[in-house]
């Protein structure tokens, strides 16, 4: 079957997980990613245990759930950045390469001769991704960080967790790297950007993708409701800031989510609950009333709310085209019928002679399916067929290299 991406190669500088991210989506798609990780050591992420996968004979590997969920379908080698034959040998990689992928701190690629200015004059056509915390311009660009501080800087805190008074009511991180993942996602965006433009232009460039740039700019509507109110949003737990009743409603027994986006959902939901009057009430007329009148709807909602289970919500609300949903822990997540027909679980090979699970990518093509191949590679599983394939190196000369201590 062909692939999406199956003619480009990618070169992966990169570690942890905004990086890893982005060339796991194109790897997903078909790209060839040549990981390269330090020798010994590997990328951080091996270690952010446990949990850790574990081998045929049930041992510990150094591999971590954390690894494995980034890096399935590329192949690691592993090349000493330090080393001058190792600065060399990626030099000649990326002369083969489409796209570098890189995220260490403004400069240091650089020293090695392994930045943009650098490279593109062994490959004009190299479309070269940077991903930095800050940038690499600006007052903070020298500065280090990881995703917990973007999501604070980035203004997310501020409008996440409980409403200010409440009990709990400190800011709230998300429950995953979502400053990672952003960035990820982002760059990987850009990366197909940058490359189409290729095919028009014949010439590569250099992306600048920042954390804290990504997570300003999905701050989306709530900063244009501050640009055209002058209000600071402020965290409101589960409510939204438009739209009403939007939000979790406790039951007699769980949880529910209501997620009412127009004037047919809200008296569908009123009739379904037992209060058809609040429907044609001047308050509640229309999405603006609604928001202006919270603090009279919402309780009136909440009361009704506890006369039925979790189960017994949703099943009337979606008959009656409510939006609604229940609230599922992972466990629950991958019981769903629904996830479970759309194979969003998986189980993949792994070098360690085991299948490795992983989540399936989103995308859907028609023509040119996600192709699964093979989990996260073991720490330098491929150096020596990427070394001998790629740049026709002997066994002899790679032995020499591992020898140096470039490889």
């Amino acid at each position: 079957m062909n692939t999406a991406l199956g003619h480009l190669r990618i070169l992966d500088l990169t570690r942890i997980l905004a990086g890893p991210w982005a060339t796991q989506t194109l790897a997903d798609m078909g790209a060839e990613v040549i990981k390269v990780e330090r020798p010994g050591a590997g990328d951080d992420t091996r270690a952010w245990g446990p949990p850790f996968l574990h081998d045929a004979q049930g041992r510990e590997t150094a591999d971590s759930s954390y690894f494995l969920a980034a890096n399935r379908g590329k192949k690691s080698i592993t090349v000493d950045l330090a080393n001058p034959q190792g600065q060399a040998l990626l030099r000649d990689l990326a002369a083969t390469c489409d796209v570098v992928v890189e995220n260490y701190k403004v400069g240091t690629l650089a020293r090695y001769g392994l930045d943009y200015d650098s490279l593109k004059e062994v490959n004009p056509r190299l479309v070269y991704c940077s991903i930095t915390g800050f940038g690499q311009d600006g007052p903070y660009a020298a500065l280090p960080g990881y995703d917990f501080v973007f999501q604070g800087m980035g203004g997310l805190m501020s409008i996440t967790g409980q409403p200010e008074g409440t009990p709990g009511d400190e800011p709230m991180k998300v429950g995953i790297a979502i400053s990672d993942l952003l960035t990820g996602m982002y760059a990987s965006t850009a990366i197909l950007a940058a490359l189409e433009h290729r095919h028009l232009s014949g010439q590569g460039q250099h992306i600048d993708m920042s954390l804290l740039d990504c997570v300003v700019g999905i701050s989306s509507y709530q900063a244009i409701n501050h640009f055209l109110s002058g209000n600071i949003p402020r965290r409101m737990g589960n409510a939204h800031s438009n739209m009403v009743p939007y939000q979790v409603f406790r039951c007699k027994e769980g949880d529910v989510i209501v997620a009412v986006g127009n004037d047919g959902q809200f008296r569908a939901l009123c009739k379904v609950i037992g209060l058809p009057e609040l429907g044609g009430d001047d308050r509640y007329v229309n999405p603006g009333q609604r928001n202006r009148n919270r603090d009279t709807l919402i309780p009136q909602i909440a009361q009704a709310m506890l006369a039925r289970t979790m189960h017994e919500w949703v099943a009337l609300m979606e008959a009656a085209n409510v939006p609604c949903g229940p609230i599922y822990n992972m466990q629950q997540v991958f019981e769903d019928p629904h996830v479970q027909h759309r194979g969003m679980r998986l189980s993949l090979p792994h070098g360690a002679g085991v299948q490795a699970p992983a989540v399936a990518s989103p995308i859907r093509l028609s023509d040119t399916p996600i192709q699964y191949g093979r989990s996260a590679p073991l720490l330098g599983e491929h150096t020596d067929s990427v070394l001998a394939e790629r740049l026709n190196l002997s066994p002899q000369r790679i032995a020499a290299l591992r020898a140096a201590g470039a490889i």
